[in-house]
């Protein structure tokens, strides 16, 4: 069994260098209070801070520090780093392999679809009428059709024929054309006598003057 490095005390009291590190690319409001830190196999230590970022729970600021020898301790790197039970984005999948998947699913719910099928047609064969959906929305216009024709061809209505109304009307006009054609042919004929009576005189009285 392996034991756990020993921290460098200097290392493990380095906040002040840690939080400079942290401020020159994240703002200090982002950064929350120490968190511990974890002793690497190197000899360096990962200093941890809490994360007041948002979208990242369970993610801390981690700056790594190290030191040679006596020499003064050193920042390494500094990162936003997940916990245990962080907020993870799922495991990167190639394109082609994703593709992959989908294509297999379709085919799978196409097979399903084809053995529902296969399965309904199969209770049709009891010798059951297979009727067709066109077939009844066609008979159901042609009702519709119907209905609506008796409706406007109803006969009757309140006791009053509409079709007899219809045919008295025309009878009446045709009774009215003919009376009034009949009028004016009556009209001519007196212009026509008129006019001859006029005619008569006149070579009456032309006849008279020659004599005279």
């Amino acid at each position: 069994m392996t034991s756990k490095p020993e921290a460098d005390a200097r290392l493990v009291e380095a906040h002040d260098l840690a939080l400079a590190a942290l401020r020159e690319f994240t703002p200090a409001s982002t950064i929350g209070p120490a968190a511990g830190y974890i002793a690497e196999e190197d000899g360096s230590v990962s200093l941890r801070f809490e994360n007041r970022l948002a979208g990242y729970p369970g993610w801390y600021w981690t700056v790594t520090v190290a030191r040679v020898d006596d020499e003064e301790p050193t920042v390494l790197e500094a990162e936003l780093l997940p916990g245990d039970g962080a907020l993870l984005a799922p495991e990167w999948v190639p394109w082609a392999e994703r593709l992959a998947e989908y294509r297999a699913h379709q085919a799978e719910l196409a097979d399903a679809a084809a053995a529902a099928t296969d399965g309904d047609d199969g209770d049709r064969s009891d010798g059951a009428a297979d009727v067709e959906l066109d077939d009844v929305l066609d008979d159901e216009l042609d009702e519709d059709d119907d209905e609506a024709s008796d409706i406007l061809h109803a006969g009757d209505l309140d006791g009053v024929d509409i079709d007899e109304l219809d045919d008295s009307a025309s009878d009446d006009e045709l009774d009215d054309s003919a009376s009034d054609d009949a009028e004016d042919d009556d009209a001519d004929v007196e212009d026509d006598a008129e006019d001859d009576d006029a005619d008569v005189r006149g070579a009456d009285a032309g006849e008279v003057d020659e004599e005279e």
